[in-house]
Formats: structure tokens, C-alpha cells, sequence
């Protein structure tokens, strides 16, 4: 049986070979990060199914030669991005509980929120990660581009740039979104 990622069957043989080795121990890698099984298997599926995709994109095989090399630097990504999610959505709880009951959300608000956050998430995601580092530096910490600039090593005029790309997204989201 050849294997599938996300319901997707699996036709490079590349890739099959490196999933059949290299499965098992990346969901170990990725479990030993993460400390949940399930979760390691999801982020293991969601690595080959992006690896696919790329594959798919350049229309040519990846020619992996180091592919243990290559699958823990995209699980270092999604394990990022998860731990990333997980830190959003605590916070958004977090804000929520503070809320008085007269200004408390109802299931269906919660519900839209929630989605919203996750669009704004993928949009986020989908920016250079120089970009989006300054991006929530600024919006979330509230450090000054100086302060920025100094943290990340480069200039200041480069971190109104990266701002005005990121708020450029934000403003793209919002006309898309309403």
C-alpha cells in the first residue's frame, strides 16, 4: 500500500522512499519536542504533505540529500508555528476571561473570532519571517523601531519598511475580510 499525506496518495517515488525511512523517526523527533503523539503524527503528515507541495511547485523532484536534515528544519517551522498558535490562543482566552459578563462574547461571536484569528494567523504566517518578527515585535511588545533595530541588527529605515509591508498585508486582509 503506497502511503498517503492528508488523504493525498503519495506518486513520487522519492518521496515515498524517504516518508518509509524516515517517518518514524521524524514522528520521534517531532514527539520529543512536542510531548503529545497525536500531535507529532499531524506536524509529521503536514511536513510531507508541504514537501509535496513544493515538489509539486518546482514541478521536479527536491533531490533530497541529507533528508533528515531537510525534514527537521521544516518540523522546527511547524513546531514554531504550533507553539506560536498555542501562545495566540491563550492570550485571546486570557482577554476574554478579563471581560466583564455584560461584554462577554456569544458562542457564535467566539466562533467568528476564533476564525478571524486564524485567517489573521495564516496571514501572518504567509509574511517574510524578518517581516513578520518586526511586525509583532511592534504590535505585540510594543517596542520602538529603534528597539527593533537594535534587537534584530538592522536598520532602522529597514524596519519601517518591513512595518509598512506588514501593516500593507493587514490593510489587504482587512478589504479582503470586510
Amino acid at each position: 500500500m503506497r502511503p498517503s499525506i492528508g488523504g493525498h496518495p503519495v506518486i513520487n517515488d522519492e518521496l515515498t522512499q524517504v516518508y518509509t525511512e524516515h517517518n518514524g523517526w521524524f514522528k520521534q523527533w517531532l514527539y520529543r519536542r512536542l510531548g503529545c503523539s497525536a500531535q507529532a503524527a499531524d506536524l509529521a503528515q503536514d511536513t510531507f504533505l508541504r514537501i509535496l507541495q513544493a515538489q509539486r511547485k518546482a514541478g521536479a523532484s527536491l533531490g533530497l540529500q541529507r533528508p533528515r536534515a531537510y525534514l527537521t528544519t521544516v518540523g522546527r517551522r511547524l513546531v514554531y508555528d504550533h507553539f506560536r498558535r498555542l501562545s495566540l490562543e491563550r492570550a485571546y482566552l486570557e482577554m476574554l476571561a478579563q471581560l466583564p459578563e455584560l461584554f462577554a462574547a456569544s458562542e457564535e461571536e467566539l466562533a467568528c473570532m476564533r476564525e478571524t484569528l486564524q485567517q489573521l494567523d495564516a496571514l501572518l504566517d504567509g509574511l517574510k519571517p524578518v517581516v513578520r518578527s518586526v511586525f509583532l515585535m511592534v504590535q505585540l511588545e510594543g517596542a520602538t523601531y529603534v528597539q527593533v533595530a537594535a534587537r534584530l541588527g538592522i536598520g532602522e529605515r529597514t524596519v519601517k519598511r518591513h512595518m509598512a509591508s506588514a501593516l500593507e498585508a493587514c490593510i489587504l486582509f482587512e478589504d479582503d475580510f470586510l
